[in-house]
């Protein structure tokens, strides 16, 4: 399998739901939409960049939050993670 024809996988970190508001059925149809979104490329063709603009008017929550999906918080190594 070639790397354009790989599947993409989407894998959940332990505890990124423990804030959501909402049913059982809400977080379970929430999680099928982002991994068809995924499978179709949609989720790629929707993305939109974050220019410095962007980081610029982000308050320090948001901008932990970001730092934390990245994992380039402080002591950890930068990845090569990205958000679409």
């Amino acid at each position: 399998m070639t790397e354009e024809n790989k599947k993409m996988e989407i894998v959940f970190a332990p505890g990124c739901f423990d804030n959501f508001e909402g049913t059982q059925e809400e977080l379970d149809e929430m999680i099928a939409n982002i991994q068809r979104m995924a499978e179709s490329g949609e989720m790629f063709e929707k993305a939109v960049p974050l220019s410095e603009e962007d980081l610029e008017e982000m308050d320090d929550t948001e901008l932990l939050k970001l730092a934390d999906a990245l994992g380039i918080l402080e002591g950890e190594e930068p990845t090569d993670k990205k958000l679409h």
